[in-house]
């Protein structure tokens, strides 16, 4: 549960599940295991934060099949991670083609105000070559409501808290790829070894950011105490 004092009443108990690094994992025919999963969570939006698909063994078709199925259960925003720009044009165009012609919202570098009766709030995405260049900054307005991030990288979580916002989910880190017991997180991309934000939840200057294991795994094709984890996030109001 994320609590937040400026949740209007009527989103009490909205429910967001975050998809993070599937890069083309497979969890049962068309992953109807990881679909049924996400369907139990009963969200009422999901959040996909990047590298839905492996740049190294891509699969730009169970990728849309995927987004085909989640998309009948609630509305659906992505934003993109480092795998999407590591495939080749033509890859790219498929995937962004699929995804979009599936029903889900690219939210790379927008923002979107999602409200219920009377209560709302923002969700911005960026997009995974704008997370530490002001972007976020030029898409944020003065309005005070509840804002919730979607990035795809952890490690600018100080350039994130510095803006202000509430919540970031975000991805990337892959737990660490292993973990071990009290240590955490061995090695993470863009964060090298023993890295700071691997797996769970992060607090810097009043904002929060929840950083999934995700689902996939790419170069090391191996978890050590590292379960794949779709990320549950209700949010509750403080009234």
């Amino acid at each position: 549960t994320y609590e937040a004092e400026q949740l209007g009443v009527d989103l009490d108990g909205y429910r967001i599940v975050q998809i993070s690094d599937l890069h083309n994992a497979k969890f049962g025919k068309n992953n109807q295991k990881l679909v049924d999963r996400i369907r139990e969570c009963a969200p009422d939006m999901i959040v996909l934060t990047g590298d839905l698909v492996d740049s190294n063994h891509t699969n730009v078709d169970r990728a849309v099949q995927f987004v085909n199925e989640i998309v009948k259960i609630c509305p659906v925003y992505y934003v993109t991670g480092n795998h999407e720009y590591w495939l080749d044009t033509s890859e790219y165009e498929n995937l962004m083609d699929g995804v979009a012609s599936a029903g889900v919202i690219i939210l790379d570098n927008q923002v979107v105000e999602i409200s219920r009766w009377d209560a709302k709030f923002r969700l911005v995405g960026l997009d995974d070559k704008s997370l530490a260049d002001g972007t976020l900054e030029a898409l944020l307005s003065d309005e005070k409501e509840l804002t919730v991030v979607l990035a795809h990288e952890p490690q600018y979580f100080a350039r994130y808290a510095g803006t202000g916002v509430d919540l970031v989910l975000s991805g990337h880190a892959h737990g660490g790829q292993f973990r071990l017991p009290f240590v955490g997180g061995i090695v993470a991309p863009d964060q090298g070894f023993l890295p700071e934000y691997t797996a769970g939840e992060y607090y810097m200057n009043g904002t929060e950011m929840i950083v999934s294991r995700g689902l996939g795994n790419s170069v090391i094709p191996v978890r050590l105490f590292n379960y794949p984890e779709i990320v549950c996030v209700e949010l509750v109001g403080m009234h």
